[in-house]
């Protein structure tokens, strides 16, 4: 039919300084496809210009596909499309950037990821801080939930509390 399936689709949703994808590209292999969804046109011409050596290009890999629109939109429109999605749009789990993203993290917003993911596969949302009802809204909308805690310092000092941000792994059961 000459339509070509990528080996392990993700969606990135939110480019900001690239972090999340140049990490996920970091571990994928050649037949990954990445597509990241962007909606600050600005942030582009950031990561295409001034910032380009910075972020490693990482725009211009061969396995990315960068779509300026908002990521409600292509998990909306996704049925079973993505073994992973990977939520950096806000500090975590509420519209901080733009309010209209409070409906990624509805009840509402959480049963599009999971139908638009593959069977066995992972919505991903970074977040600032813990958050136990955001965790519990996960489970409550059919994921299987673990929260990952890291220490955000980049130089840890002895003596010092730890800074932690968390991911929270939703797994479609």
């Amino acid at each position: 039919t000459g339509v070509q399936t990528c080996a392990l689709p993700i969606l990135v949703g939110g480019y900001g300084m690239g972090f999340t994808l140049r990490a996920a590209l970091a571990t994928l292999g050649r037949d990954a496809g990445v597509t990241v969804a962007e909606i600050v046109p600005e942030i582009i011409a950031w990561a295409r210009g001034p910032m380009k050596r910075l972020t490693a290009g990482c725009l211009d890999d061969a396995r990315v596909q960068l779509v300026q629109d908002d990521v409600a939109m292509l998990i909306e429109a996704a049925h079973e499309a993505y073994d992973a999605i990977l939520l950096d749009v806000d500090n975590g789990p509420e519209g901080l950037t733009r309010r209209v993203n409070d409906w990624l993290y509805s009840i509402e917003g959480l049963q599009a990821a999971k139908a638009a993911l593959r069977p066995g596969g992972i919505l991903a949302v970074w977040s600032a801080t813990p958050d136990e009802a955001f965790a519990a809204l996960l489970a409550k909308a059919g994921f299987a939930v673990s929260v990952v805690a890291m220490d955000a310092r980049t130089l840890p000092i002895a003596g010092e509390a730890a800074f932690e941000h968390v991911i929270l792994f939703a797994h479609k059961q």
